[in-house]
């Protein structure tokens, strides 16, 4: 709790100084891998309005692009993924030190620190690790920003089927102009949402396991 300062070395003002800087450093870092993750977002988001631009051209256009696009959508994702670890170990350690080393300097009016939050930071330096596994972090990528952009793309392939090169009269005729190449449309729309349906379970258990980790160690208590 603020205003425990037991176990707590006190700092001298070098020292304070000292981790002044390293916070900004921290910052800075969380912001470079922050612009980073953006850039793989954009990039997802230019494919897939490009191979929209290219299913919709005209009628007769294959909808082929739209299918293509879902396997780089989910290679950038797992890049950003991969990003996003990164970016979460400098974003947790930024975090780590406003909750225990500002927050109580300033509620107080006085340095009184929380207890052992400088052995829990320097472990972390001593001996640096990821906070989160690969699949927690494509949850977290998955429910601010893919879910939305591979229910977009589905939505635009199903529009391509239903709509060109003639509105569709039936569910039949639809599932139909789903065949691609040797592969029979009721495959290739069960791909589809096997494809979709695997990013919302990602999306859901990894959102349920957060939110019980959050319950459990409280609000800045831990890193991660």
């Amino acid at each position: 709790m603020p205003g425990n300062s037991k176990n707590c070395r006190k700092l001298t003002p070098a020292e304070m100084g000292a981790i002044a800087h390293l916070y900004r450093g921290e910052v800075y870092r969380s912001t470079i891998w922050r612009t980073r993750l953006d850039t793989t977002t954009n990039w997802s988001v230019v494919s897939l309005g490009a191979a929209i631009s290219l299913s919709y051209t005209t009628k007769e256009a294959s909808a082929l692009p739209l299918l293509l696009v879902g396997v780089l959508i989910w290679t950038l994702m797992l890049l950003e993924s991969r990003r996003y670890r990164y970016f979460n170990v400098w974003r947790a350690r930024a975090r780590y030190m406003e909750v225990h080393f500002y927050a109580p300097m300033l509620q107080d009016g006085d340095l009184h620190m929380e207890q052992d939050w400088q052995k829990v930071l320097a472990e972390d330096y001593w001996r640096p690790e990821y906070h989160v596994s690969l699949l927690t972090a494509m949850g977290r990528r998955i429910r601010r920003n893919y879910l939305w952009i591979l229910s977009v793309q589905m939505m635009a392939y199903v529009g391509k089927l239903v709509v060109h090169p003639t509105p569709a009269s039936s569910v039949a005729q639809v599932i139909h102009r789903a065949d691609t190449g040797p592969l029979p449309g009721e495959l290739v729309l069960g791909i589809g949402v096997v494809y979709l349906s695997a990013f919302v379970v990602i999306a859901q258990v990894t959102g349920r396991r957060d939110a019980r980790r959050s319950a459990q160690r409280g609000a800045g208590q831990s890193l991660g």
